[in-house]
């Protein structure tokens, strides 16, 4: 990946106000926070939005690399929630502390804020989360599943009385796979490590994941490009009409609206399935973090800047505008966020009591293994294949062996 040129690294400006280099995803709307969080800094410093690539992997090699040569021209850093504690390993981004770190955790859900610690300190503030539901079509279910036995049945009884029927989600060999996945493991009280992030553990609730990955990837129901959908891919799917049944992120309800309106009338939502149906699921949350680059020239203003930009005020801009949750639990109450999100009841509930992705520095390397060995689904045997996967899991916490 090439590098930006110096001009746009360049730590200041003309006026010899600072400038705050903010690397951040693709996001529409972020300027008008920019903007907004500018004027508010009133010439102590001045944020240039740095677009990273739209793919998370090419957004992380880019960084680590101007990381690694220890690149001065990088300050506020918008971070994957599965990244932070790599950085931090690694020593690239400062630690929160004192008043920066208050505010950063003043009102912010618990979910989203474990995601931005390591080893017990604070090294970012949580910009918005992610969280996936379930969409169904009330035209062909009376009631939405609560578990995924409930959901595999209902699709099957649609099949055989020549209804819509499919349950569309992510299944392809990549993060989307590894998502589901941990979700199930969640929701049926398991562990892929231990709470440490040091061992790979696979206990029983992990192998009754992967029973219940297999039994839905060959139980009939699933689409016949299953084992190659990623987000958007299931959302056209859906759109499609032949799917009964849509398990991803809430980016799909303003998509539908604009893109299927007939369709949008008859879809409703509701927490994701779990595995027993006395128990709630526990679901994978997403979302970005913003950290401070240990090699900024400027790290006092770039905490001020990072603040800015996640605070109440734009996480909520953001939520309406460009439609990522926000991490400040206040925020989903407020009537403005009713129209564009009516579905925040469900993602709230959902976000207070979540799963985390497997916490740890060689989060990279072990989702390339499980997403490998998961893929595909239908083939998963899962006793054996839990004991392959805590085997080259272990390899990976410890650096070891090729990644696939």
């Amino acid at each position: 990946m090439a590098l930006l040129s110096p001009l746009a690294a360049c730590g200041g400006g003309e006026s010899g106000t600072p400038t705050i280099n903010l690397y951040y995803a693709p996001e529409q709307n972020l300027q008008k926070v920019v903007d907004d969080c500018n004027a508010e800094a009133a010439n102590r410093y001045r944020i240039s939005y740095q677009v990273l690539p739209r793919g998370a992997d090419d957004q992380r090699v880019q960084m680590v690399r101007r990381l690694a040569a220890e690149d001065s021209g990088m300050d506020v850093l918008g971070l994957d929630i599965t990244w932070t504690q790599e950085f931090a390993s690694a020593d690239w981004i400062l630690e929160w502390t004192g008043d920066n770190k208050a505010q950063a955790e003043q009102g912010t859900l618990a979910g989203p804020l474990a995601s931005a610690e390591y080893e017990d300190k604070l090294y970012a503030a949580p910009k918005n989360t992610n969280v996936q539901l379930l969409w169904y079509r009330t035209d062909l279910v009376q009631q939405p599943p609560r578990t995924w036995d409930e959901m595999i049945q209902q699709s099957l009884d649609l099949k055989g009385q020549g209804k819509p029927y499919e349950v569309i989600t992510m299944g392809a060999q990549y993060e989307g796979l590894v998502v589901l996945y941990n979700t199930i493991v969640a929701s049926a009280g398991g562990h892929i490590l231990n709470d440490e992030g040091t061992e790979a553990v696979f206990d029983q609730g992990a192998v009754r994941g992967l029973e219940i990955l297999q039994k839905f990837a060959s139980a009939g129901v699933t689409s016949p490009s299953f084992t190659n959908s990623i987000e958007d891919d299931a959302r056209l799917q859906f759109q499609g009409g032949n799917a009964a049944f849509q398990l991803n992120w809430p980016f799909v309800y303003p998509a539908m609206q604009e893109g299927a309106p007939d369709l949008a009338a008859k879809v409703r939502w509701a927490r994701y399935p779990g595995v027993d149906a006395g128990t709630p699921s526990k679901v994978t949350i997403g979302g970005y973090n913003l950290a401070v680059s240990k090699y900024s020239k400027h790290p006092e203003e770039a905490f001020d800047a990072a603040l800015c930009l996640r605070n109440a005020e734009h996480q909520k801009f953001s939520a309406i505008n460009d439609g990522v949750p926000p991490t400040i639990e206040s925020l989903y109450a407020d009537p403005e966020m009713a129209e564009t999100y009516p579905m925040k009841d469900t993602i709230l509930e959902e976000l207070r009591d979540p799963a985390t992705r497997p916490l740890s520095p060689a989060y990279q390397n072990i989702s390339t293994v499980m997403s490998a060995t998961l893929s595909p689904p239908a083939s998963i045997n899962p006793e054996q294949t839990a004991k392959e996967l805590r085997g080259s899991i272990q390899d990976a916490l410890e650096s070891k062996g090729v990644l696939p």
